[in-house]
């Protein structure tokens, strides 16, 4: 289980404040359909499993078309357990409506042994409906009773209504789970599944990390976002620096709830929020580090990294003429190395005067993988609630949408 240690003042947050955020999140439970998601998502794993997976063994491929919180998710949990499960069938993401990359992931599909899974909650995302009927023109698809395409919706979204008129297998979002919390629910499951991985296991991390929550074993997540709204004034940003290129992905999850989530306008009409960054160590010590040190004291920063790796790769003791300076690290192991540049650029942003939180991972399993996404999910309920905000919707998002229609509306 990851390991979480503070390096911010605590002493002085007012317990009224732990216990309003705790109470807050108690109340919405039952409202918020993702606190359930890692009861009721077992039982979806053994449909997807009874369903589908005897008829879709010959797919080799699972691509998924689907944009932010139909895709994010999948792709952090991918990445984070790719190099574990080798046996995983390769995914590929249409998620952007970029000519360039949809011309090149179509280029990498063979299209016989391609099982095309179609996610949007609203079920009119634009960007995911314009490349499904690109990719149904492209490989000229016979949807009628097709078991090569599946759809994840609403009940009653119009994706849904379609799936029902060609015979399509289809998997539903519960109404009250938002797409950005829907990691855990059908929208991760049947694609995770089919394509090999372990999710039971990853859904029983997130039971175990909500059942420790709700029993206050897990204060220090109260303590972490109760610190960041009182100062979100003074140090706005927020960055989470993950050693470990496994953790790309996972970021960018991160950055998406944390961001649609939290900038919002509050009950007064004031603009409140924390702006996400991510980073990934040791690379970005060499770019946005410097910003951290000497820049603006205005972030936070969370500092991430895997205690034991399944991969002890050892550096040579191997002396080169004129490259003499890097010998001190010779026969140690890159794991042992990585771990001790999170440390000292952890000392140095400390020193700095940044404030600063730990996550230690031991490894990198299911389990884990689940109890970080439970995690943060509740962070940032947590946070929404200290903001006095609706942390589930997204009206600026939808603003822009109505702009988008705007600009074809002349071909009505």
């Amino acid at each position: 289980m990851p390991s979480f240690k503070g390096y911010f003042e605590t002493k002085n947050l007012d317990p009224f404040t732990l216990e309003k955020a705790y109470e807050a999140l108690k109340f919405e439970r039952s409202t918020i359909g993702y606190y359930d998601l890692p009861d009721s998502s077992i039982d979806l794993c053994a449909d997807v499993k009874s369903s589908l997976l005897s008829s879709t063994v010959f797919f080799n491929t699972i691509a998924v078309v689907g944009i932010g919180g139909s895709s994010l998710g999948i792709k952090a949990i991918d990445r984070m357990l790719r190099s574990s499960t080798p046996h995983a069938k390769k995914i590929i993401y249409f998620e952007n409506s970029d000519p360039i990359s949809i011309a090149y992931e179509c280029s990498r599909i063979e299209f016989a042994k391609t099982l095309f899974v179609v996610i949007s909650k609203s079920g009119g995302t634009v960007e995911t409906l314009s490349i499904f009927k690109y990719l149904i023109s492209r490989f000229e698809m016979d949807l009628k009773d097709s078991n090569q395409v599946v759809v994840i919706s609403d009940e009653a979204s119009v994706l849904s209504q379609f799936a029902d008129n060609y015979g399509l297998k289809r998997f539903i979002i519960p109404s009250n789970v938002g797409g950005r919390f829907s990691v855990l629910s059908a929208v991760g499951v049947v694609p995770l599944v089919l394509a090999g991985f372990n999710v039971e296991d990853v859904l029983e991390g997130a039971k175990q990390f909500a059942d420790n929550f709700w029993n206050r074993k897990e204060e220090h997540l109260l303590q972490k976002a109760a610190f960041y709204v009182s100062n979100a004034k003074t140090s706005p940003v927020n960055v989470l620096f993950s050693y470990s290129d496994t953790f790309e992905e996972f970021g960018k999850w991160v950055v998406q709830l944390w961001g649609e989530s939290l900038g919002k306008r509050n009950a007064r009409g004031e603009r409140v929020g924390l702006t996400p960054i991510s980073l990934i160590g040791s690379v970005d010590q060499h770019s946005f580090l410097q910003l951290i040190i000497e820049g603006p004291l205005n972030k936070t920063v969370t500092f991430m990294h895997i205690e034991h790796s399944r991969d002890e790769l050892m550096i040579p003791n191997l002396s080169l003429p004129f490259l003499e300076k890097s010998d001190f690290v010779n026969g140690e192991s890159f794991n042992t190395l990585i771990n001790a540049q999170c440390q000292a650029t952890m000392e140095s942003v400390l020193q700095s005067g940044v404030s600063v939180d730990d996550i230690t991972w031991s490894c990198i399993d299911e389990s884990s993988v689940g109890q970080m996404i439970m995690y943060y999910e509740l962070l940032t309920s947590a946070a929404g609630a200290l903001l006095e905000i609706n942390t589930y919707d997204q009206p600026g998002v939808e603003h822009g949408k109505k702009i988008l229609e705007g600009f074809f509306s002349h071909k009505q």
